[in-house]
């Protein structure tokens, strides 16, 4: 199997990332602690959580996994900070105050004495960004996170951070977290070039679309018991479930029968395989999913295949808004 470099660090990581939102919510402790040793077992080395997930029970069991199993030394650790984990008017966002205490938590949580990779969940509008990169490196040079990046920020604030970070020697972002899907290739237009010639680990984050590219939703629309939609029950889930979108996921399902795979290993196939991605980030909820995930890393994407992909979805485009949940994107889709 081929690993990547996490950006310009030259750490090495594996082409899927096992993402944990799933752990301590849908999934129990005990079935998410089969689905990390099996991820291990299959060459799996990064896993990525956040402090907000489950209400911090995703950091604990994958904190306890880890320790039951020995291999915390093995895996490249990431977790975020930003989202809302209290009732306090300092319990969330990009201050250094919340930053220090939320730091402190995770690391107890994960047991673990340091963080590899420390992410913003959110970009701040609010709060000047030297305030959040200076407590971050401050993290870093006490030991206690190897490296920082951003989740799902516009390629500008990216841009100024390198910048802000160039300006003081400050710990600069080596990663981005973007939605990246076939259904939604915006971040093609500034965000990739600008990961590219800046070194950047770009981390998709719901490659499969939510399970529309896994052929999980019907054509009619409704939305299926047990599926991602009907278990988060959120109005920007189900927006997400556009007509077009719904569409380009069947015609992926054709294409996929066609070469012996499932829909959702194809799907995952186009995005680990696409200009400057790292790795795409996978969620399974059960240990079956994470089965059909695994022989990806082994594939490589058809260079013939590339142009059926533009023609469903033109690079640059979308059919479906997975921004929707951000409030710095003003733009919708359909």
């Amino acid at each position: 199997m081929e690993y990547r470099s996490l950006g310009r660090t030259g750490v090495m990581v594996s082409p899927l990332c096992l993402g944990a939102m799933n752990f301590g919510g849908p999934t129990n402790e005990e079935d998410s602690f089969r689905i990390i040793n099996r991820a291990l077992e299959g060459g799996i080395n990064f896993i990525d959580t956040a402090n907000v997930y489950n209400g911090g029970e995703s950091e604990r069991i994958v904190g306890k996994a880890l320790r039951e199993n020995g291999r915390r030394q093995e895996v490249v650790l990431a977790t975020k900070v930003y989202s809302r984990v209290g009732e306090g008017p300092n319990d969330a966002g990009a201050s250094r105050y919340h930053i220090l205490k939320a730091v402190e938590d995770s690391l107890r949580r994960l047991q673990t004495d340091v963080i590899d990779l420390y992410q913003l969940h959110r970009p701040s509008l609010t709060i000047p960004v030297d305030e959040t990169l200076r407590a971050f490196d401050d993290l870093v040079r006490s030991g206690k996170v190897r490296y920082i990046g951003a989740s799902t920020h516009p390629a500008w604030m990216v841009m100024e951070a390198l910048a802000v970070s160039e300006k003081f020697s400050l710990a600069r972002y080596i990663s981005e977290q973007p939605p990246y899907n076939l259904l939604d290739r915006r971040i093609e237009n500034e965000l990739v070039p600008l990961c590219q010639k800046y070194g950047l680990a770009i981390l998709p984050w719901s490659p499969l679309a939510m399970g529309v590219l896994a052929g999980r939703y019907p054509k009619d629309g409704s939305v299926p018991e047990g599926s991602r939609v009907a278990r988060v029950n959120w109005a920007a889930a189900r927006e997400r479930l556009s007509a077009k979108g719904l569409e380009v996921g069947w015609q992926v399902a054709e294409m996929a029968k066609e070469r012996q795979m499932t829909p959702g290993q194809l799907s995952l196939l186009w995005c680990k395989d696409q200009p400057a991605i790292t790795a795409p980030i996978i969620g399974p909820r059960t240990l079956e999913h994470l089965e059909e995930f695994l022989p990806v890393m082994e594939k490589r994407l058809e260079e013939a295949d590339r142009p059926l992909f533009d023609a469903l979805v033109h690079p640059g485009n979308a059919v479906a808004d997975f921004f929707n949940s951000n409030e710095w994107m003003k733009a919708r889709v359909g």
